[in-house]
C-alpha cells in the first residue's frame, strides 16, 4: 500500500467511498453523496489550509486503485482552536480489515504532529461503529465523550462517539507554533 497526497484525479474514488460511507452507513451524517466534484472542492478546501488530506493505493492487475481516504481539518473555526484538527477517515467497503484505514490515518497524525498540532479530535458517527472507534482507540485516542441521539438518520437516531489524541506534547506546555491559520473569530 501507498500513502500519497489525494489529487483532482482521485476525486471519482474519493466520491465512490465517501458516497457508499453516505448512502450505506452512520460514519457520516450527510445524507446526499456528493459529486466528485464536491469532493475534489472539499480536498482542496483542506489542502489549501497546508493540512493532510490523503489516500491510500495499491496497485493491482489493473493499475493503481484508491482504497481508502483520511485528511485532517479544523476542529472550530475560532482562533482558539488553531492547535486542534478534527481527522477523518474512509475505507472503500471491499478493504475494510486489511490495514487501510491504520495504514492512512497513521499518515495523517504524523503530518499533524509534523505541524505542531497538540490535540487530534475524532468525531466518530454512530456508538456502534466498531471499526472507527477500535482503529483510532489502537492509535491511541481516548474516548472524550457520546452525544447521545444527535442525528437521525437511515429511520433511526445515531449517536456521536467524541475521541481525542495529545500530540507534541497536548497540552503540557504552552505552545512554541503559531498554529494552523483558521478563519473566525
Amino acid at each position: 500500500m501507498i500513502v500519497r497526497p489525494a489529487t483532482e484525479a482521485d476525486a471519482p474514488a474519493l466520491a465512490a467511498i465517501y458516497g457508499d460511507a453516505v448512502l450505506n452507513g452512520f460514519g457520516t451524517f450527510e445524507e446526499v453523496a456528493p459529486s466528485p466534484a464536491d469532493m475534489d472542492g472539499r480536498r482542496r478546501a483542506v489542502q489549501d489550509m497546508g493540512l493532510p488530506y490523503l489516500v491510500c493505493e495499491e496497485d493491482g492487475p489493473e493499475g493503481a486503485r484508491v482504497l481508502g481516504f483520511a485528511y485532517a481539518g479544523p476542529f472550530r473555526p475560532r482562533a482558539a482552536y488553531r492547535y486542534t484538527l478534527e481527522d477523518s477517515v474512509y475505507v472503500a467497503p471491499e478493504a475494510k480489515g486489511k490495514g487501510v484505514g491504520r495504514t492512512v490515518l497513521s499518515a495523517v497524525i504524523a503530518a499533524c504532529e509534523a505541524l505542531g498540532v497538540r490535540q487530534l479530535m475524532a468525531v466518530i458517527g454512530d456508538s456502534e461503529n466498531s471499526g472507527s472507534i477500535g482503529l483510532h482507540r489502537s492509535l491511541g485516542f481516548e474516548q472524550t465523550g457520546v452525544g447521545r441521539s444527535v442525528g437521525f438518520k437511515h429511520g433511526r437516531w445515531v449517536d456521536i462517539v467524541h475521541m481525542q489524541k495529545p500530540l507534541n506534547g497536548g497540552d503540557g506546555r504552552a505552545p512554541d507554533a503559531p498554529g494552523i491559520t483558521l478563519t473566525g473569530h
